[in-house]
């Protein structure tokens, strides 16, 4: 199946100059979401993981039928003040500033090996930040894995020695 059959290009969004890629049509197609979540599936059990991580929000909806497949665990990771216990968080830099994210403190277990899920791969700064979240924790990142990989933006670039996976990349 090829997967950016089902990604709907919208231009100019969310301002000019901006293509931006849809991968709702790909979650709103049940063969088409199942497709990219199996193969999601097989990279994570090639890597042996024990635990899915996601950051908000797309990464919750990619990585849970991940976790949900493998029956392993999912942990989220997400702003400040939206985890209800004790976390641990890392601040990263943007474009224009700062952001924060956070994860339990007790979400990770030292030694675990961890595949990162997300939606898309861009300027890499948010799974960058995800990525020392964990081995913060002492887990081990074994992978990420997205459906999209913007290589223009040169995300790898900032995530040298990570294996990892895009199943569209544009």
């Amino acid at each position: 199946m090829n997967l950016k059959d089902y990604v709907t290009v919208v231009p100019d969004y969310p301002k000019e100059g901006i293509t931006f890629k849809d991968i709702t049509t790909i979650m709103d197609n049940g063969k088409a979401y199942k497709h990219a979540t199996d193969e999601i599936v097989k990279y994570a059990k090639e890597l042996d993981t024990d635990i899915i991580v996601g950051p908000e929000a797309r990464g919750f909806i990619i990585g849970c039928p991940v976790a949900y497949a493998l029956e392993i665990g999912f942990a989220p990771v997400r702003k400040p003040g939206k985890l209800p216990r004790e976390t641990v968080s890392v601040d990263y830099d943007l474009e224009y500033g700062q952001d924060t994210l956070t994860i339990h403190k007790d979400a990770i277990k030292p030694g675990q090996r961890v595949l990162i899920v997300d939606d898309l791969l861009a300027t890499g700064g948010t799974i960058g930040a995800t990525i020392a979240l964990v081995e913060k924790l002492g887990g081990i990142v074994v992978g990420c894995a997205f459906i999209i990989e913007l290589s223009y933006l040169n995300g790898r670039d900032k995530l040298k020695g990570y294996d990892m996976r895009a199943l569209i990349t544009y």
